[in-house]
């Protein structure tokens, strides 16, 4: 890689999960804007379900996610008396005929709950919304919360996806990350969840770590191809210290530089690739045949706060503390603190405290930016029957950007937008040139590789 281009393209740029960046939300979109929203969904519209669980027996230091630590349970039962609270009250807002088509426990360490609070929760889900008849449950796991009673219950309640976070199995990285995690232990769950008739495994693997080196990656992957998961997500670790504090126990020193996670990132990739995983956007991959690969190839592939994702649910209805939510109006995210949180919820309140509303401009440019994200390119003619009357504006703008890019990392041909395959590492800088709010100041990003 030409050290001029990584150095040019490597800036800090958001992961573009959603559009406008979670940054520009602000606290005008209200509780009463919500119950609007949510009141205006009816039949005939789909709806996925987040449950986010904001608790871990253990805080590791790479994480970027809102948890917090507890070694209590009674925490975690006052936090799940104000969440069921807040489905039921969810749950009576949304339009008749709405159907759930999915549901994605995450956290924090949702495998942290007793394996009864598992199904009271699934319980509760299914008394206050309408189920359609196939729902895919997806949860993500730690296999240091794992049990055999905790397995149970997961296929009690209907598990079909899950999620394991590895990050990497040296002893020096996990230390230095506060994450202790044995290949054993990881494949133990794998076995385990399998037997139990879970059709989908995805691994989470991280580069940029401390004391990473490309070779300790390469021992990581060949660990978990020998687990044969149906899909990895490759994440360069996100170090924003300023936004998460306990990332301040990382020492910067024995952090790999941007040349260096570059060359660990490029490793991997191919690695994953040569194993017969098809590259799925920038940081996931997956085998032929499952429907996140299948999505990719046949431009059906979606991206949300989740991801790279096949849901194709109308709206996103994000459930807890700091969970977000995406509507067809626009985000609206809940209470971050906990405990106001669970004040907020009780006695049936919502929990919203700010987002935004989408105006035809926003829906535009995260159009656009979804498909580079997902496709590394645009068509001019359906932007133009979807958004006739700012299409042309954009369209300009594209080519622009083209005309004056000479590093070959874009081009216009053919009547769209394409990013080459040398630009597709730098994707999200691309993707940031139709950020129209990207220049305000507002928010500090990781870096873009």
């Amino acid at each position: 890689m030409n050290e001029r281009l990584l150095a040019k393209y490597s800036g800090a740029v958001p992961r573009y999960t959603s559009y406008p960046t979670a940054p520009h939300f602000h606290s005008g979109v209200n509780c009463d804007i919500y119950s609007q929203w949510l009141s205006e969904l009816g039949a005939g519209n789909s709806l996925s379900l987040y449950l986010h669980i904001p608790y871990c027996d253990r805080l590791c230091w790479f994480c970027a996610c809102h948890t917090k630590q507890t070694l209590r349970y009674e925490p975690i039962t006052a936090y799940l008396a104000a969440l069921r609270q807040e489905i039921a009250t969810v749950g009576a807002r949304v339009g008749a005929g709405t159907k759930v088509t999915a549901i994605h426990f995450g956290g924090g360490s949702p495998t942290m709950l007793k394996p009864e609070d598992m199904i009271d929760l699934m319980d509760c889900l299914r008394t206050s919304f309408d189920m359609a008849e196939e729902v895919e449950i997806s949860v993500e796991m730690d296999p240091n919360d794992l049990d055999e009673a905790r397995y149970d219950a997961l296929s009690e309640i209907g598990m079909m996806r899950a999620s394991l976070g590895v990050q990497d199995f040296d002893p020096v990285v996990q230390k230095a990350i506060n994450r202790i995690q044995t290949f054993e232990q990881t494949k133990s769950v794998v076995d385990a969840v399998r037997a139990r008739g879970v059709g989908s495994v995805n691994c989470d693997v991280l580069y940029g770590l401390p004391h990473q080196t490309v070779e300790g990656v390469d021992r990581t992957l060949s660990d978990i191809l020998s687990l044969s998961p149906d899909r990895v997500a490759l994440f360069g670790y996100a170090h924003v210290p300023w936004m998460k504090k306990h990332q301040t126990m990382i020492p910067e020193s024995a952090l790999p530089d941007v040349t260096e996670r570059f060359r660990q990132s490029m490793f991997a990739a191919q690695k994953l690739f040569d194993a017969g995983y098809q590259a799925v956007g920038i940081d996931h991959f997956a085998k032929a045949g499952d429907s996140l690969a299948i999505a990719a190839r046949s431009g059906r592939l979606r991206r949300n706060f989740q991801g790279y994702t096949t849901d194709s649910a109308d709206a996103l209805i994000g459930l807890g503390a700091s969970s977000i939510s995406q509507l067809p109006q626009g985000y609206i995210q809940n209470m971050p603190a906990t405990g106001e949180y669970q004040r907020m919820a009780a006695n049936g309140g919502l929990a919203a405290v700010r987002g935004v509303a989408f105006s035809s401009d926003d829906r535009m440019r995260a159009y656009v930016i979804e498909r580079l994200m997902c496709d590394f390119g645009f068509d001019f003619l359906p932007l133009r029957a979807s958004f006739p009357d700012g299409a042309d504006e954009l369209i300009g703008e594209a080519r622009a950007f083209a005309r004056q890019n000479t590093d070959g990392i874009c081009h216009v041909t053919n009547g769209a937008f394409r990013i080459t395959r040398q630009g597709r590492p730098f994707a999200r800088t691309v993707a940031a040139i139709f950020d129209r709010y990207f220049d305000t100041g507002r928010g500090r990003h990781s870096i873009a590789v």
